[in-house]
Formats: structure tokens, sequence, C-alpha cells
């Protein structure tokens, strides 16, 4: 079978790294939404509770509910109307509509759209957010936002910046308006977070960063993350063809000499993508003939077992997407074991 290995010294040199730029660990919210980025959502919180980071960003209540004796803060970023009833759990309000969905005594954070113009209220409507809050007897803890371009040397991760300095400002003086105690800032996904010196933030989400697979320009100066999770899959079968043998769906690969094929374990049923098909090679130089089929792909291999990947992003680069999207893929029943090497 397929399965997956989770390098324990390289996940903590990565949280390592980012604990620096957060200038402590308290202030890391690793975020653990849709199956920790495909690595595993109990794997890397018990691996982070290890570590000492205390906080958490998921995407349902039910990955909450998982992983709530890991970590004593959780964060669900998706809308929510039933809130589980957790000194733990914050929710997020996404929009002005969802306010009164809450139960009364939720502790909520606010988020604000800033410019990315996806999820948040907008800045014209904190003022009445806060109102709202207020009215529906919700107890508010932050405020936050989330950069759309932050990974891109561009000038909108600056005014973006600027944005939520402004947000910061009325928030705190309508949270003394209204009665509300003293509120949490947060804005810095991983790629943001490397691009200041002087992070003074209540916390930061780190997701991709602390995988070891964030895709940034190099001025950000960030070679010495290293991808955690690396892919293997068992060889299922051997198969000797000659010079002019089409393999495969369709046949799309034909031998241009006598070789010899193995077949493996690992195809995109279980999340191996698609685009990947005719010529991707694995790190050891084995190339992939032919389509990938549901439950296995063929490779210029006899070896019993086969290193697909070690790095997501050289997967991505090949199958022209990105390395979250190949990690995701990979689907929950796929074994992981944590290894340190």
């Amino acid at each position: 079978m397929a399965y997956i290995i989770l390098n324990k010294n390289n996940f903590f040199n990565n949280l390592d790294i980012i604990a620096k730029s957060t200038k402590g660990r308290d202030k890391i919210a690793l975020v653990l939404k849709d199956n920790a980025y495909g690595h595993g959502l109990l794997e890397m919180a018990s691996m982070a509770k290890e570590y000492g980071v205390e906080k958490a960003v998921v995407r349902t209540i039910e990955e909450a509910q998982k992983i709530e004796s890991f970590f004593e803060y959780i964060l669900v970023l998706g809308r929510t109307q039933t809130a589980l009833k957790s000194q733990k759990i914050r929710y997020t309000i996404n929009d002005i509509a969802s306010i009164d969905k809450f139960e009364h005594g939720t502790k909520v954070e606010l988020k604000v759209d800033t410019g990315m113009h996806r999820n948040g209220i907008a800045m014209s409507e904190l003022e009445e957010a806060f109102s709202k809050i207020k009215e529906a007897g919700l107890i508010l803890e932050a405020v936050f936002t989330h950069h759309r371009s932050s990974d891109e040397l561009t000038s909108e991760w600056f005014w973006q910046k600027e944005n939520f300095v402004n947000v910061k400002e009325k928030s705190r003086e309508l949270a003394l308006e209204f009665g509300f105690g003293s509120l949490r800032f947060h804005s810095s996904n991983s790629a943001s977070l490397f691009r200041q010196l002087d992070f003074d933030e209540d916390m930061a989400r780190v997701g991709i960063a602390a995988y070891g697979c964030i895709e940034v320009p190099d001025a950000l100066h960030l070679k010495e993350l290293k991808p955690v999770l690396s892919l293997w899959a068992s060889r299922v079968s051997t198969r000797e063809i000659k010079a002019g043998d089409r393999v495969g769906y369709g046949g799309d690969y034909v031998a241009a000499e006598d070789c010899v094929l193995g077949n493996y374990d690992f195809g995109y049923g279980d999340g191996f993508l698609r685009a990947c098909a005719c010529g991707y090679k694995t790190p050891d130089g084995a190339e992939l003939v032919g389509r990938i089929s549901m439950d296995n792909s063929t490779f210029k291999s006899d070896k019993e077992k086969i290193l697909v990947f070690d790095d997501a992003r050289d997967v991505a680069l090949f199958a022209k997407t990105i390395s979250y999207e190949v990690l995701t893929s990979l689907k929950p029943e796929i074994k992981r074991t944590v290894a340190e090497f």
C-alpha cells in the first residue's frame, strides 16, 4: 500500500524558524484545516503539542472537536450556525448576516475584508458589526483579516496592511464604546509573516511554511524551511516490455526501447494528479509512463518501494499547479507515520 512519512525533525526545524519571526512559540497558530494540508490532522496536532504550540486554526467544528485536547485555543474559520460549547473554541464571523446565527455567549472573532474581497465584513460595516455582536450577546475576542498577495512582491501587501492598521484603531475605539474587553488582532499568514521584521500582532496563522512547502520569491530568504511529507508507493507488479509497446489507457506511452516497468499502488483515486502523467520523474529519477490510473501508476522501476515525492513543490511545478493542491489531494485513508531522521 502507498504510505506517507512525516519528518518530525523537519517540522520542528520549520517551527523554530517561525517562532523566531513571531518572537515566541506562544504566537504560533498552526493551520490544520483540510487534514493539516494533507499531512494528517491528528499526527500534526500531536507533534505541534509536543513542540509547544498552543494555538490551532481549522475549517470546521468537526476538525476542532478532534483536536480539542491538543490545544488551548482553536479558531474555526468556516461559517457555522451551531457553535460547539467549549472554552477553547472560537468562531469566525464572516459576514454581518451570520452574527445572529450564533448562540448567546459564544466566543467569536470578527473577520474584516481589507482588500481580498472574499470573506469578512466590509470595513464600512465595522460599527454595525460591533453593535450586532453586542446585541446578540456574543463574546468578541479578536479582529482579524487575510492578505491576498503576501506571497508576491507587489505593493498590495503594504496597502492592505495599512487598511488593517486603520481597522485596529477603529476596533479599539468601538470595543470601549460597546463595553468589550481588550481585543486581540492577527493578520499574518505564512508569507505575510516573513514580509516583516517587526512582527507585533497577537499571533500568526501559519500553514504552508510549517509544512515546508511555501512558494515565495527568493528575496524572502526562506530556503531553510524543509518539507515534512514524503509519499511512498509499493510495487504491485512488474512488466518486461519491448520497444514499440504501448502502455496504459489509450496507449499514450510508446516504449523507445526494451525495458522493465513497475506498477505501483498509488493513483488518482489516492490523490495523484493526472496532470503528472507522461513524464514526471521521482526524486530518484524513475520516470512515470502512460496515464495515471485510479488505483495505480507505472514507472520505469522495478524497486519494491518507490519514493513518489518528498517535496510537493516539485510535483506542483510539473503539474502546473501549487503545492497546496498536491498536498490536500492526498486522501486521509493513506497511512501516515511520524519518523525522526
